[in-house]
Order: structure tokens, then C-alpha cells, then sequence
């Protein structure tokens, strides 16, 4: 079965032309994924098409109604597998990470609820959200590029999304940890080389240097990842030998 999103938004066409490209692009051809939209102008019954209005309380911008949300939602869930649930991608929601995005990929799909203005009326979040989703620590003008994020993480991890399905493994939070460098050719530029032992056909040796410089990274830029998951024997031994000779204190050092 297909990973199927239904977006609700003020902005369709802006989802939608930014689905005609990529990995996910190819992936809706194929069937691998449906995406479709819905627009909450279309459930308003004043000549207007009136889906925002003043906040109670007084302040500054517009709050969402949420009448045309409501009935949106309900063409959403209607057009979606059964049991899907509605995600409103707001900035007081969990921080969607790579571990979401693989339970997503497993799953039926979401209906993504993408806000605008000062926000949705809590009344319907209430009564239709199941869950809220950001994608960091920031406020954006809408919802709609966080849902985009939501999707291409998810459907890049269907099986035959990819060229190969080891490119969803092997990149940066595949398996905790952030990405080792890339290079291809050609072998020297601007008076800078591979490294020589992605040169030297030694598989054994070449994913040893892949996953040191993976442990190292994520030391360097990321170390709370580290903490998180943990270290084998192994994998500690390799990152004390980066630390060392990166010159930099490995974990656990005082």
C-alpha cells in the first residue's frame, strides 16, 4: 500500500508544485506514495471565503477558524486510509527526528494540518488533532514547509523510493549518528586529495575509516547524539583514535 498524506492548507498549489521534483516526485509517479491536498476555503459559506478571524483577548495578527478547518479535515480523513491520524505542524509540537520519520514510513500515512497566521483556534485542535509536529526551534510563515519536510523524510523511506534502499542506511541519523564524508572524483582538487584509503579497493579498511569518521563527527557537531546512543567497544576505540588524532578530548575525558 502506498504512503498516503493528505495536506491541509490555504497554499495547495504551493505543495503541490514542490512535490513534482526528487526522490518524492519519482516516488508519487511510481505509486509509491499519494499526496493530496485540501483547502479550507473550499468549506466557508460567505461570499468572502473567510478562514481567519480576530484573536479573543485582543493582539496582534489572525487566528484560523475553525469551521472550514474542521470540515477540511473530515475531506481529508475521508480521502486517507482509515485510522490515519491528523498532525498539526505547529512550534509548540515534539521536534520531528529520524526516528519519527521511519515510524511514519511504516505506516498508512498522516493528515497534515498546515497552519497559518497567528495559529489554529485550540478549540479544533483539540477536537481533531492527534498529534503536533516541529521541525525545530524557530516560527515559520505557515505550515505548509514543515508538512514538505515531514514528507520527503518519510517517502524517501519507502522501500524503492531510492536508487538503492542502502542510501537510507547509510547517511547521517541511519544509525544515530551523523554522516561520514563524501568524495568522488576527481582524486585531486585545488591541492586537495581523497583520502587514500578510498582509493585503496580495501573494503574492510575503507568501512572502518567511514564509521570512525562518522563516531568523530557526530562528537564534534553533535555530541549529544552520542550519549544517546551509546557506544560498542569498538565503535569507543575508533572514536578515541579520531579524538586522537584530531587532538580533541574523547568522551568520558575530564
Amino acid at each position: 500500500m502506498a504512503l498516503h498524506f493528505e495536506v491541509v492548507t490555504l497554499f495547495p498549489e504551493l505543495v503541490r508544485q514542490a512535490l513534482r521534483f526528487g526522490v518524492v516526485g519519482r516516488a508519487v509517479e511510481r505509486g509509491l506514495a499519494v499526496v493530496g491536498t485540501v483547502d479550507p476555503r473550499d468549506f466557508t459559506r460567505d461570499a468572502h471565503r473567510t478562514v481567519d478571524d480576530r484573536p479573543y483577548g485582543g493582539g496582534p495578527g489572525m487566528v484560523m477558524k475553525p469551521e472550514p478547518l474542521w470540515a477540511a479535515i473530515a475531506a481529508a480523513r475521508a480521502r486517507a486510509p482509515a485510522g490515519t491520524p491528523v498532525v498539526y505542524m505547529s512550534a509548540q509540537g515534539r521536534v520531528f527526528d529520524q526516528r519519527a520519520a521511519q515510524s511514519l514510513a511504516a505506516s498508512a500515512g498522516a493528515v497534515l494540518l498546515a497552519g497559518r497566521y497567528e495559529g489554529v483556534d485550540q478549540r479544533l485542535v483539540d477536537a481533531a488533532v492527534d498529534e503536533e509536529w516541529s521541525i525545530g526551534d524557530y516560527v515559520l510563515s505557515g505550515g505548509e514547509l514543515p508538512a514538505l519536510v515531514v514528507i520527503d523524510a518519510a517517502v524517501r523511506l519507502v522501500p524503492g523510493a531510492l536508487g538503492d534502499d542502502a542510501s537510507s542506511v547509510e547517511e547521517s541519523f541511519g544509525d544515530g549518528l551523523l554522516d561520514w564524508p563524501h568524495y568522488t572524483r576527481p582524486e585531486a582538487w585545488e591541492a586537495r586529495r581523497v583520502p587514500e584509503v578510498l582509493a585503496g579497493g580495501n573494503h574492510a579498511a575503507i568501512a572502518r575509516w567511514r564509521l570512525k569518521e562518522a563516531l568523530g563527527r557526530t562528537w564534534l557537531r553533535r555530541p549529544e547524539l552520542i550519549g544517546r546512543r551509546g557506544l560498542t567497544e569498538t565503535e569507543r576505540r575508533l572514536l578515541d583514535e579520531y579524538c586522537a588524532e584530531a587532538g580533541i578530548a574523547p568522551p568520558g575525558a575530564g
